[in-house]
């Protein structure tokens, strides 16, 4: 039992170092953690995300024309060849990224590789693909966001706060006038080498650098994408819904690179339990009442970060109910928090920060923007910025937010939800 422990442990030790290393490949950040397990994964991040975007929605709509067909196989021939691999192709869009990625058997690692490149380097963006194929998806993915209150007030939520750039949405417009051409276009611009990292699991970093060096050396060494500064506002808006949890966004932003204390604040006001079936230590729990939900909300980016709760009830006396629960929190929290709720909110956020890692996707989304920047990317470092929090600080942090413009959402009956006043903001 003991010796399992020490080899596990070293095996977690031998994959932080092993991600440490960002090589630089053909003029393109190539990383990999190994950790000999029996599946491998290779991602291409691109600095492709909707902030980024030339026209609304086609950074939705470059991520939907994904795997379609390239100088080197057609759509049906990627999907083919995938399978017989067993692999698993996919495609997911942030605000700063685009990422391809490929999970496949080990070994198996030059063919899907070779495809994802492919995508970057050869793509033809054919018009029948774009309306058959193509088209259909964007308005899918849109269609879902009207139908979802939660994620269509987070979406809201960042226009308010932001404006353009990290305001920009996820999603396209449901009447666009997106054509092939601009999608070109913007892959043009965004599939240079200055906007590429590569990173991979469960494969060796010197053999994905030789393939990197192989498949993407012929890719544009261009300028890298870029935006004005971020600058926050916040603002108020209703937007009546059907069909759904009546749902409200409290959110407060700030400008700059993310702080751990903002991550430990939305730890320390998250009412998600640490045990199943109890109603767990946040300051907001005893106040929710049955049926309404609060969960707390913490999106990093480069130069910004919104942190914020999700109040959703069945009715609007009961989002008003929690609300105010939360907002009385936050404020309790910029007052002074003892010295036990900075452990446990410390401890939680380590633990949230360490458990985005055990996913492929995790690993990406929190080290990903790190290889891009060349920078260090372990997950020893994330952790190590939570040392230094002090109760002074974490107040601080909680007090600055206050001081500023709230971000607030009601999606739902605008007649029974609160309006932000009414929640004490």
């Amino acid at each position: 039992m003991l010796a399992a422990r020490v080899s596990t442990a070293r095996n977690v030790q031998r994959a932080a170092r092993s991600f440490a290393t960002v090589a630089d490949s053909a003029g393109l950040k190539v990383a990999a953690i190994d950790a000999n397990q029996p599946t491998s994964a290779v991602t291409i991040l691109v600095k492709a995300g909707s902030r980024f975007e030339t026209k609304p929605g086609v950074a939705n709509a470059l991520k939907n024309f994904a795997f379609k067909s390239t100088a080197k196989r057609s759509a049906l021939g990627t999907v083919r060849e995938s399978e017989l691999y067993g692999g698993v192709l996919s495609a997911s869009l942030t605000r700063e990224h685009l990422a391809l990625t490929a999970e496949f058997l080990r070994g198996d690692e030059q063919f899907f590789v070779d495809v994802l490149s492919s995508f970057v380097t050869s793509a033809k963006f054919t018009r029948h693909e774009f309306e058959e194929y193509v088209t259909p998806l964007i308005e899918s993915d849109a269609a879902a966001v009207d139908a979802d209150p939660a994620t269509y007030a987070v979406e809201i939520a960042h226009a308010l706060a932001f404006r353009s750039g990290l305001g920009a949405s996820l999603f396209a417009p449901s009447h666009n006038s997106i054509t092939v051409e601009d999608i070109k276009a913007y892959a043009k611009s965004a599939f240079t080498k200055g906007n590429i990292a590569v990173l991979g699991s469960g494969i060796d970093q010197g053999v994905l650098a030789k393939l990197v060096e192989k498949s993407l050396a012929a890719t544009p060494a261009s300028t890298t994408a870029s935006t004005s500064a971020t600058s926050y506002y916040g603002g108020e808006t209703r937007v009546e819904a059907h069909g759904g949890p009546q749902t409200v966004f409290i959110g407060f932003g700030t400008t700059g690179a993310p702080s751990a204390e903002l991550a430990a604040l939305a730890a320390h006001l998250s009412p998600a339990p640490s045990v199943k079936w109890s109603k767990g230590v946040s300051p907001i729990t005893a106040a929710i009442p049955a049926g309404a939900s609060v969960q707390a909300v913490y999106l990093p980016y480069s130069d910004a970060t919104l942190v914020g709760l999700l109040v959703q009830g069945q009715s609007g006396a009961d989002v008003k109910q929690a609300g105010k629960a939360a907002v009385e929190a936050l404020k309790k929290a910029a007052s002074g928090i003892s010295p036990e709720e900075l452990k446990t909110a410390v401890a939680k956020a380590k633990f949230a920060a360490a458990n985005a890692t055990e996913s492929r996707d995790g690993l990406v989304s929190v080290l990903g923007s790190k290889v891009l920047a060349g920078a260090p990317a372990t997950l020893e470092a994330s952790l190590a910025s939570f040392d230094g929090i002090s109760a002074v600080a974490l107040s601080k942090a909680a007090s600055d937010l206050v001081k500023g413009k709230p971000t607030y959402v009601a999606v739902g009956d605008v007649k029974a939800l609160p309006y932000a006043d009414e929640l004490g903001l």
